[in-house]
């Protein structure tokens, strides 16, 4: 899927995998954010052959022109995870509405674990 929409200029289709980039690459700049990771072993297989960095750890979907992410995350040992959790979504939300021109719906956070 993607997000797709239309002006005078013609037709403007932003892809997944470029929108989970940009959440990645913003998730990871975050402090108290260790590394992102796949929730299943299977996509952990497939991310080490992924040819696109930063998508591991981050799932799209698209509903009516409007993004919901999941990131699954590892946080840092003693930080606060309320803290962490909504410093990752404004800036993940931030990022991906400046570089798409879409409307972020809905961000899910999911502590994978923690590191110390």
């Amino acid at each position: 899927m993607a997000v797709t929409t239309s002006n005078m200029f013609g037709k403007i289709t932003v892809n997944d995998k470029a929108i989970a980039m940009v959440a990645g690459f913003a998730a990871r700049e975050c402090y108290g954010v260790v590394d992102l990771v796949t929730r299943r072993f299977i996509d952990s297989i497939k991310g080490l052959f992924s040819k696109i960095p930063y998508t591991n750890g981050v799932k799209i979907k698209t509903e009516n022109n409007k993004i919901i992410i999941d990131i699954f995350a590892i946080f840092k040992n003693g930080v606060s995870f309320e803290a962490v959790t909504e410093s990752l979504k404004s800036t993940v939300v931030y990022n991906v509405e400046q570089f798409s021109g879409f409307q972020v719906k809905e961000i899910n956070v999911k502590i994978v674990g923690v590191k110390l």
